[in-house]
């Protein structure tokens, strides 16, 4: 089971059970202080169970529960703005047979200092039992006021993945002006798997052919991954897209995580914008997007943009609106084409948990020695040149180390990981 900021993860039935549901949820609603909280689900097939027990567990503590039923991350973080609490039932991209929990206070994910509360053993007192009623999103509307209306029409594949966001997506990609057509809107059947940074995403690259863009989405609708022409772009790109679009609103003030593309970065600069690194994870983004008053910003590697006036989470739903609203545009075209010259690699490696942290305590020590310029914000980065680096870090939602890099030579950046690969293979041996 895996326990962090990006919520509580693991395989249902082995290490994640209804009992780990009732505790985790108890203790989650002593952090509620409006006694309200909105439930929502992805399309897993556990989700049903483990939300009725969700439900029944914060309801048991005198929480007053807002059920939204199957619903995207981004809506649910929408929906918990307005009633303080948020809870999702799911494990976003990771394998099916796998399920869990994000936890949002006042329309963001928990923090590092609220995490220690949910998932320590203690003792919540009984209350008032809480209420339960169905409830309907405004999302589409509130996301259209954001975007506006398209005039030309243009023709866009989805691919839902047989996730969430199998009404939101093709319903506010409609309401804006765009003709849809979708593809894998069930679970059963689906010809993909749950994460499309990491699928080839062969049905949708084949058919973008004929469209002007293709949009693929995770389970739970909040990684979002473009496909053009036929040609599965990199996540970075995805962030690259909401990062052009909002410097053409204005917006100057940026977080991004450490291992987004540098070349997203050296754009914000180059139009006069200001950058920040976080560490990875959402609400790592989020933390210091809130210390700072940032205006927007993500994951590269998640495919993850940003819009804290709209959302405190990554937004794949709202971020294929703004990406379909640049189509054909010089911004769309111009980060496109800046973007292309630097390649992107990101890679992981089987690691049993235990050993994460003296796996990068022993790539720190040599990295540290091999690199003029180092990071520790996030596991460990070398910063190899201006236009190149490699990180390593343990992964906060699967038992993986995770090695990503970026060159503005495709031949480097493969070198650098296939070295990197090989220094954690000789360090977890040596440490086990």
């Amino acid at each position: 089971m895996k326990k962090t900021i990006s919520g509580i993860r693991g395989v249902y039935g082995k290490d994640l059970n209804l009992s780990d549901i009732l505790e985790f949820c108890g203790n989650f609603s002593s952090l509620i202080k409006s006694k309200k909280c909105v439930v929502g689900r992805d399309t897993r097939p556990s989700g049903s169970i483990i939300k009725e027990t969700a439900s029944a567990a914060l309801m048991g503590k005198g929480i007053n529960v807002f059920n939204l039923e199957i619903a995207p991350t981004p809506v649910v973080f929408r929906e918990a703005r307005k009633y303080g609490a948020g809870l999702v039932i799911s494990s976003s991209h990771n394998p099916i047979e796998w399920n869990g929990m994000k936890f949002i206070i006042d329309g963001r994910g928990i923090n590092e200092q609220e995490l220690p509360q949910i998932i320590k053993h203690k003792k919540i007192p009984e209350s008032k039992i809480g209420t339960e009623e169905d409830i309907t999103s405004t999302y589409t509307e509130d996301a259209k006021k954001i975007i506006g209306s398209i005039e030309n029409n243009p023709k866009i594949v989805v691919d839902i993945g047989g996730g969430a966001a199998r009404s939101y997506a093709p319903e506010l990609l409609r309401a804006i002006g765009c003709d849809i057509s979708i593809l894998n809107e069930d679970l059963l059947g689906c010809s993909r798997g749950p994460d499309p940074t990491s699928d080839e995403l062969l049905e949708l690259t084949t058919i973008s052919n004929k469209k002007e863009i293709g949009f693929a989405f995770d389970l739970d609708g909040d990684r979002l991954v473009v496909v053009r022409k036929g040609k599965k772009q990199t996540p970075d790109v995805t962030l690259g897209l909401g990062i052009a679009k909002s410097l053409g609103l204005g917006y100057k003030d940026f977080v991004l995580s450490t291992d987004t593309s540098i070349s997203v970065e050296k754009f914000i600069k180059e139009k006069g914008g200001t950058v920040q690194r976080s560490k990875v994870g959402e609400a790592n983004v989020i933390d210091l997007m809130l210390k700072n008053d940032a205006q927007a910003g993500g994951e590269g590697s998640s495919g993850g943009f940003i819009l804290p006036e709209f959302n405190y989470c990554r937004d794949g739903i709202l971020t294929s609106g703004l990406i379909a609203s640049m189509l054909e545009t010089s911004e769309f075209n111009e980060i496109l084409n800046y973007m292309e010259s630097y390649s992107q690699i990101r890679e992981k490696i089987k690691v049993d948990s235990n050993f994460h942290d003296k796996v990068i305590e022993e790539l720190t020590s040599k990295i540290s020695k091999e690199y003029s310029g180092v990071n520790t914000i996030d596991g460990i980065k070398g910063i190899i040149d201006e236009d190149s680096w490699i990180l390593i870090r343990k992964s906060n939602t699967e038992d993986i180390i995770r090695v990503s890099a970026e060159s503005n030579n495709e031949v480097k950046c493969k070198k650098i990981v296939k070295d990197a690969l090989k220094l954690v293979n000789q360090s977890y041996d040596k440490v086990r």
